[in-house]
């Protein structure tokens, strides 16, 4: 699914790592690790809160792209 993210750029602007973003939230550094690399899409509810941490919209994070062929 091409959902790119611009959740480590955020993360950095807070000044938290992973395992304090994941706090923040309430999932894993793990999971913080697979939004950033792009293995894995939140939960809409997981992007909402991903976005009131980052004091943003879920739109100025995540971003989808079709894939048009």
């Amino acid at each position: 699914m091409p959902l790119y993210n611009r959740l480590k750029e955020y993360r950095a602007r807070l000044g938290v790592n992973q395992q304090q973003m994941g706090a923040l939230v309430g999932t894993s550094r793990q999971t913080i690790s697979q939004i950033e690399r792009g293995d894995y899409s939140p939960s809409v509810t997981l992007a909402l809160k991903i976005a009131k941490v980052c004091g943003t919209t879920v739109e100025e994070i995540f971003e989808y792209v079709e894939d048009v062929r």
